[in-house]
């Protein structure tokens, strides 16, 4: 079953026009690369599926599952955001705040999801540690459990692996594929990459944007 079809659609910024007649669907339970150089389109095509901004032509087309408000989004981590003086448990939670509502105390069940997101990314233990003496494999488990809370079925990955030693890059692609393939509530995961090498271990298929666009097999596949 499909999670979403992109049928001719045209991205881009202002007046500027970057991809024209994309054509694609994510299915769910995949696991879908995106790859493409600096200025192919990757983070506006993110934008548009997280409908933070409205594609120049064309449409997305939902299926039954699919809400932008229900993705769990991992963005590329700043110089700022590591140095966040926060714990690990107050970072988590907020993923809780979706959908334009935002809180000062959480429930009982928020505070259950966001203790089941970190058991879930092996960092329960690292709860009341804080984020910025962290590890920078450590802070990406951190940001992924927060994305975990936001997810009903998907999650949106950017650039996950960038500047993580080999060990760790290792780690965070078996821990993604861990939660793709997991037996109660796997996650469809849509992931955005310069590390081509890599994602075509793990993917069943991957997107390429640039001049020409077109989806090659994974190795998963």
């Amino acid at each position: 079953m499909e999670l979403f079809t992109c049928k001719d659609l045209s991205l881009g910024y202002g007046a500027k026009e970057i991809i024209s007649g994309l054509n694609f669907s994510v299915n769910e339970g995949e696991y879908f690369g995106i790859v493409g150089e600096n200025g192919a389109g990757k983070s506006t095509l993110i934008k548009t599926l997280l409908s933070l901004q409205k594609p120049m032509g064309g449409k997305i087309i939902p299926g039954k599952n699919f809400c932008p408000g229900s993705i769990g989004y991992l963005p590329q981590q700043t110089p700022v955001q590591k140095d966040f003086p926060a714990s690990v448990e107050e970072i988590v939670r907020t993923g809780c705040q979706r959908h334009g509502h935002f809180f000062i105390c959480y429930s009982k069940e928020q505070k259950k999801t966001a203790e089941k997101a970190m058991q879930d990314t092996g960092i329960l233990n690292l709860a009341k540690s804080c984020y910025r003496e962290l590890s920078g494999g450590q802070m990406q488990r951190v940001l992924l459990a927060r994305a975990l809370c936001a997810a009903e079925h998907a999650l949106l990955l950017d650039e996950p692996v960038t500047g993580l030693d080999p060990q760790a890059t290792e780690n965070m692609y078996n821990l993604i594929y861990e939660l793709n393939t997991r037996k109660k509530k796997p996650m469809t995961i849509i992931m955005i990459s310069h590390d081509i090498q890599g994602i075509k271990k793990w993917a069943h298929r991957i997107l390429h944007l640039g001049n020409e666009c077109y989806i090659e097999k994974g190795e998963r596949q």
